[in-house]
This record gives C-alpha cells, structure tokens and sequence, in this order.
C-alpha cells in the first residue's frame, strides 16, 4: 500500500462580502455545512472603491481526528501505516466545482497554516450571507468560534518570513482546475508539534495573493471547490500520502554476475518474511538490527560461494518481519541456496536459480499478457486488498516432451503501475504513480507482482476497474486487460 487519504474534518467560508441589499456586509455569515467552498475578490460592486473578499478554512486529521472513528496521520505512522519523515509526501487535494457563475482566470491561491483553533458551523447560504452565527458556535469573518474574535478580521495565519516553508500557492490559468500542492513540511511540522513553533494543527486558509485580493483593477470571482460535505464522494477535500512501497525480490529473477552489466546492475536483493500465524513479526534476537546471508551449493552443506561486494552479505530490517540482502554472486551452479543468520541462530534457508544475462541480435518491444490470479468480485470498505498480477510473453509457447509438459513462466516487470477507476463514468480514482514518487508501482517477488490497496479509498456500491502500464525499453505500455470488481 502507497497511498493513503485523510478527508477533511472541517471547512467553512468566512466572507465580509455584501448581502443581496448592497448595504450589509455578510462578516457574521456562516457557511460550515455547504456543500461547496468558495474564494473570490469582486471590486466595485457597492461603490467604486468597495472591495468584497471571501476564503476559506479546512483542517484535516492530522494529530486530532475530531471523532474517535477517524484514524489520524499521526497514528497511522505510528502504527506503521504510513512511513517515517522523508519517505512520505503529503499532497493538499481540493477539487473543481462546475458553477454557472464568473470564473477567475490567471490566479494563484495561497495555502497558508492557521494560527488558531476555530469552529466549523452550521450556516449553508453561499449567495446571500444570511446564517448568521450571532456570535454563536461557527467561524466567520469577525470570530475564529463562538464569542472568540480572530486577531485580525479575515482569520488568523501564519505568514510572517519565520513560516515562509510552510507557506505554499497555486496557480490557476482557466479556473476549473483543482488544487494540488505537496504540504509535507507543513504536515511533518503538525505530527512532530515542536514546542514553541507557534505550528499547532489548526489546519490552513486558502485565498488570494495580497494584491489580487485587494485589486481596485479586477475582480476575481468566483472559484469554488467541493466541501467535506458534498456528495461527491471523490471530490471532498484531502491530504493524500504518497510513497513508493514497491519491494523487488529477486529471488525469481536472479541475474548471474556479467561483465556486460555494470556494477548496480548486477546486483540483486533477496527478501525474506517472518510471518507468524498470518502476521508478520521480527525475528527474535535480531529486532530491527542486521542479519547476515550466505550462499552455498547445498541446502545443509556443500560448497560456499563468494558474494560480492561483502561475504557473508550484511543485510537489514525492511519493515516489521522483513529483511533484505543486497548482492552480486557469480557461479555455476544451477540451483543456489541462501543461508540466513545472526550470531551462532540460523534463521532461514532459502533457494533460487540463477539466469546467466546475455546480449541479443534482435531488438524487441515485448508485448504481455496479464492476470489477476487472485480477484475478487467484491470486496468489503474495510479490507486491506493484495492483488496478484500474473504476467506473461503474449508469444510465449510451452516446450513439449513426450509428456507434455506446460510450466507457465510468470515475467517480472521491472517497473509496473496500476490505476483505479469507476467503472460507471470511467471517472480516475487513483492515478497511474509513474512519477519521481512511483506511489504505484508494484512490488514483486519469487510468486510474480502484486499491490496493495485499502478500500477505505473507494466508495461503496459502485464497480471499479483496474488497469496496468508497464515501463519498457523507455516508454510507457499500457495493457489492454482491465479486471473489475465491486466494492459493498
């Protein structure tokens, strides 16, 4: 699993625009229950100097989840859901609503951390800034809560030069685009709350630069993303984790040493996993500190071989039951056997055969067939999903004896992604990860690739489809195969 989302706890626009009678300013109004947020500036509608400004508040579970059902980031990474500072990007994701009003063009918003805590509310109206909260429970544009004014009318933010790194923008060109910006270290900041930074998990503000809000030149009206209320399921705010949790064991790919390949080339990484009654856990006596391999002609025995760069190979702690050993072995040897151990304890013996690595005459682009061995037709929103690719040559034929015999060859991709869409509108859920993040690619081991994927991400009683693009000779394939399934 490499991506998770945490859906916005609270959001509310807060606005000192007019009411409908151009004589009052909506400042008490309160809009926490929309289905929509919005943001603009609109210049001279009262008057030819009046200026009329809307933003708005959202916060997500960062540290505090508001209900006792929400997981948090913050709990997440300690159960070791999510990886450790500086292996996980964080990304802000707040969609396009389709309105029928004016749209601004050519814009930037600023995502800017709030410096104090404030109530969502339960005001609606959008258009006349009539749910007023009479200084009541809600935010608005005077008071962060219920008879708690801001310091400053138009909310509180954090940014003075000391918080410039926290500080970030986006920039939109036609104005239906969505928001999407990296906010690791703002969110690295909340889970770690140093004390004294003034950075406590208040969640952000989005508006307008300082000179587009306060243009006595144009107006910018109206820009409107879906709330944490709206409907649309994929379309509520979000922070999503992003990370590359591929694994690639080569124990059923081993390449044998060749001086056609370059130092990092020849090398290869064989995992080994410590489950116990269907969980994993540490080995005892090792933790999360070094194991050592060796490998040798002969399960019990025989002959040990040399590996380079070290021998015996120092491997290490992965993730919880996992280690890994990274290294080149030249040999003869049709079948080699991997010995794992600390001290005087021998932990594991494994096998796997090597391939020698040859140059070819001919230059191919291969084309695949794919499978998903193990596919339900519907899975529950509370699994944890391990999806089995199975892949082979599209022109693979079997070698026949008098016994026919048909050993099927699963192919390992080196580089494979998946996407998630609904089948329904054929609407992206999850992107292909083929970026400098690859939070989709697959992992893969001595039994072919696989992914995980939690179903929490997808709403239920709707059908999705799965697909697969494979990385080869420096370009992108996608597959013809989709496999569906449901989610209840």
């Amino acid at each position: 699993m490499s991506i998770k989302r945490y859906t916005a706890i609270k959001d509310n626009t807060i606005t000192n625009a007019y009411q409908p009678n151009l004589l009052t300013r909506g400042t008490g109004s309160n809009m926490g229950a929309a289905d929509s947020t919005a943001v603009f500036s609109i210049f001279g509608q009262e008057s030819s100097s009046s200026v009329e400004k809307a933003r708005f508040l959202t916060q997500f579970p960062v540290t505090s989840g508001g209900t006792s059902t929400v997981t948090t980031i913050l709990e997440d990474r300690q159960a070791g859901n999510i990886p450790a500072s500086g292996s996980v990007n964080f990304y802000l994701r707040i969609f396009n609503v389709v309105h029928d009003h004016t749209l601004p063009r050519k814009f930037t918003l600023l995502i800017s951390p709030v410096s104090q805590s404030w109530e969502e509310g339960y005001g609606y109206d959008l258009d006349s800034f009539k749910d007023l909260t009479y200084d009541g429970t809600g935010s608005n544009w005077i008071n962060a809560k219920a008879h708690t004014p801001w310091t400053n009318e138009g909310g509180d933010f954090l940014t003075a030069s000391a918080y410039s790194e926290f500080n970030y923008s986006d920039y939109f060109e036609t104005g239906v685009e969505d928001l999407s910006v990296d906010i690791t270290g703002l969110v690295e900041q909340w889970i770690t709350g140093t004390a004294g930074s003034g950075l406590n998990d208040y969640g952000v503000g989005i508006f307008l630069t300082g000179s587009e809000e306060n243009s006595t030149v144009r107006s910018y009206y109206t820009k409107m993303f879906s709330a944490r209320s709206s409907e649309y399921f994929f379309k509520r705010p979000i922070i999503e984790a992003r990370w590359d949790s591929s694994r690639k064991d080569n124990r059923g790919n081993f390449i044998i040493s060749s001086s056609v390949l370059n130092s990092a080339d020849n090398l290869n990484t064989l995992y080994i996993y410590n489950y116990f009654r269907g969980q994993l856990q540490d080995l005892n006596g090792v933790g999360t500190g070094p194991i050592y391999l060796t490998t040798w002609t002969s399960a019990s025995s025989g002959e040990q071989l040399t590996t380079t760069p070290t021998s015996p190979v120092t491997g290490g702690w992965v993730s919880t039951g996992i280690y890994s050993a990274s290294f080149a072995l030249s040999t003869t040897a049709s079948v080699v056997y991997d010995r794992w151990y600390s001290g005087s304890i021998a932990y594991h013996t494994g096998s796997f055969a090597g391939t020698s690595f040859g140059s070819s005459n001919i230059y191919t682009t291969p084309s695949y067939i794919t499978a998903i061995t193990n596919l339900k037709d519907e899975y529950s929103n509370d699994e944890l999903a391990r999806f089995r690719l199975y892949t082979r040559l599209r022109n693979w034929n079997p070698t026949i004896y008098t016994v026919a015999s048909t050993n099927i060859e699963n192919d390992l991709i080196e580089n494979s992604y998946y996407e998630i869409y609904r089948v329904i509108d054929n609407y992206t859920v999850i992107e292909y990860g083929t970026g400098s993040l690859n939070q989709t690619r697959l992992s893969y081991d001595v039994t072919g690739s696989y992914f995980d994927l939690d179903m929490k991400m997808l709403e239920t009683g709707y059908s999705y489809g799965i697909k697969f693009v494979f990385y080869l000779n420096g370009s992108y394939q996608e597959q013809s195969e989709h496999f569906k399934f449901r989610v209840e």
